[in-house]
């Protein structure tokens, strides 16, 4: 979806599947065309047809743009981010993780220290929630808490997160059933964020946009995930310094890292300091409006091949069809 939505800042009409991130950023026969998983016969015709008529894919490219600007502008985005920022979610499985209740591991069950009571655990890993809500705040706006209710929770330790997340800052806390109860579950927790939004609050934005790149990392990995220092690899200052030259360097900036941890490592459980931040590279992605500070141990998505597929894609001048689809 990120490239995609790339490209339709760059006046390029995109093709692509029906599938994960792409319906949300791509309008069938607006500014692209979408196509079923697998039809790349589809794709191939769809593409071909719209490279040849000038005047409808001049039309796309228009589209393409104001779609773009308009509805991934960064009002529109800070709008959707503050709407996030208002519902902080917790649950008590999550929060006993964060210190002594249990490892997760794939395909097993959950250890019995995290569905069952273990106020223990519950009580050091709220910490972690403690930094959330902090985070909410130091936007200017107020937090919500929403606990995530699961069958064999016990309910006085709801009802303890309930009460110590107002206690920490937050302006109030719900319970929340919508998994099993559908909207029904979910009505306490919708009173409570209308009742926060009537609360006083003016967003801030957490740095100056016209910071330095390595300024704004700093206070990002600081004041929001608690690090005592940032470290940038040589790659990380090649890309700077090649950011600063082109002129983006006033762009926002985007953390790749695991969100097992507040740090980039996802054994760190709680609420961690004093650890150092890794920053390995730093991309720039200038048509989506932002650059990203890759962290240490992280394995971005898609894992592209070191020779694109596209390369070998042609036409047979005998026989006019595509080549090396397959």
């Amino acid at each position: 979806g990120l490239a995609a939505l790339e490209a339709l800042a760059c006046e390029v009409p995109v093709v692509a599947s029906n599938a994960g991130g792409l319906p949300e950023v791509i309008d069938h026969d607006e500014n692209g065309l979408l196509y079923d998983v697998g039809d790349v016969e589809g794709m191939a015709a769809g593409a071909v047809a719209l490279l040849a008529d000038p005047i409808r894919h001049r039309a796309f490219s228009l589209r393409a743009r104001q779609h773009a600007v308009e509805r991934f502008s960064e009002r529109a985005i800070v709008a959707r981010y503050r709407a996030l920022y208002e519902r902080v979610v917790a649950a008590l499985r999550a929060l006993k993780l964060h210190n002594g209740g249990g490892m997760v591991k794939v395909g097993a069950p959950l250890p019995a220290g995290l569905t069952g009571p273990n106020q223990e655990a519950l009580a050091k890993g709220f910490a972690n929630l403690e930094q959330h809500v902090a985070n909410v705040k130091a936007h200017g706006i107020p937090a919500v808490v929403a606990v995530n209710a699961f069958v064999d929770d016990p309910v006085a330790e709801l009802e303890w997160v309930r009460e110590r997340s107002k206690e920490i800052g937050a302006v109030d806390a719900a319970v929340s059933t919508h998994w099993a109860d559908g909207g029904k579950g979910a009505e306490e927790l919708a009173k409570v964020v209308v009742r926060a939004t009537a609360q006083p609050s003016t967003f801030r934005h957490l740095y100056d946009i016209d910071w330095p790149i390595k300024k704004k990392i700093q206070t990002i990995a600081r004041q929001m995930y608690g690090a005592s220092a940032v470290s940038f690899d040589a790659q990380a200052e090649q890309d700077i310094e090649a950011a600063q030259q082109i002129g983006l360097d006033r762009l926002p900036i985007c953390m790749a890292k695991t969100p097992l941890s507040l740090s980039h490592d996802p054994t760190l459980k709680g609420r961690p300091a004093g650890f150092t931040l890794p920053i390995k590279e730093v991309r720039m992605l200038a048509g989506a409006g932002f650059l990203t500070a890759v962290c240490s141990g992280i394995q971005l998505m898609p894992g592209l091949p070191k020779k694109p597929a596209g390369e070998r894609i042609g036409i047979d001048p005998g026989t006019g069809e595509i080549v090396g689809l397959s």
